[in-house]
């Protein structure tokens, strides 16, 4: 695969999985930009890219902020002239993020608000910003984050689950609408990786987590010409786990 030349944006990617994808983007000839809500960090992180020899714009954007996601954008097209690709990695379990275990009947309003609006209106935001110069340029792909949550629900993060769902029910919607222009939009919805030791405590058919290598190479894989016939659908990575029968 081959991404040379490409602008890619990658939200939530001053670690984790989305700062691998832009690493492994830039490895295959792509540009990106990376976002994050850490300034230091995504800058810093962007300038390891590099010193590596690759090249990378930094940007600071709260995703429940749509000024600050359309300035993203605006910097992109100003920088590049075009957006090729987008990655939605911002998120997490509010309830974890937030430092809140408490059954969700039992949750602070402002943590629910958070989970809906990193989770799913952040997704939405960026879906919206970058649309128009897809549609303009008659060329690009989204790929959206979702979650095993979101497909198989869970008692203990139901704000999660709710928001992982609509994510799927976006990349379906924007698929519809993109396809007309060229555009692309498919949703990675991966059970436990291995991105914090308490992943793999979560059990899979196979028996292991996925290391997140193996979420990116999907990732880039629909990002890539050679998956120019896939748009709409969700892509479970999860060793199994949504077959059933597992405690």
């Amino acid at each position: 695969m081959t991404f040379e030349n490409k602008i890619a944006i990658i939200t939530g990617a001053a670690s984790g999985m989305g700062l691998l994808a832009a690493q492994e983007l830039v490895k295959a000839g792509a540009k990106v930009v990376i976002v994050d809500v850490n300034k230091e960090a995504v800058e810093a992180a962007a300038q390891d890219i590099c010193t590596r020899g690759g090249e990378a714009l930094g940007l600071q954007s709260d995703v429940r902020i749509y000024a600050q996601v359309k300035a993203v954008a605006g910097e992109a097209l100003k920088k590049y002239g075009r957006i090729d690709i987008l990655l939605n990695f911002a998120g997490g379990a509010e309830t974890r993020m937030c430092n809140c275990h408490k059954p969700f009947h039992e949750l602070p309003v402002e943590v629910i608000d958070w989970g809906l609006d990193v989770n799913l209106k952040g997704a939405v935001y960026f879906c919206h910003a970058v649309m128009g110069a897809m549609i303009n340029q008659k060329n690009g792909v989204i790929v959206n984050l979702g979650s095993v949550t979101g497909v198989e629900g869970s008692a203990g993060a139901v704000n999660y689950s709710a928001a992982k769902s609509g994510i799927i029910g976006l990349t379906k919607a924007l698929a519809l609408s993109g396809a007309p222009h060229g555009v692309r939009v498919c949703c990675v919805s991966p059970g436990p990786v291995l991105t914090r030791p308490g992943m793999a405590n979560m059990q899979t058919r196979l028996g292991r987590t996925a290391q997140p290598i193996e979420v990116v190479d999907l990732i880039l894989y629909l990002c890539s010409d050679k998956a120019a016939f896939i748009t709409g659908a969700n892509y479970l990575i999860d060793g199994g786990r949504t077959c059933g029968g597992m405690d």
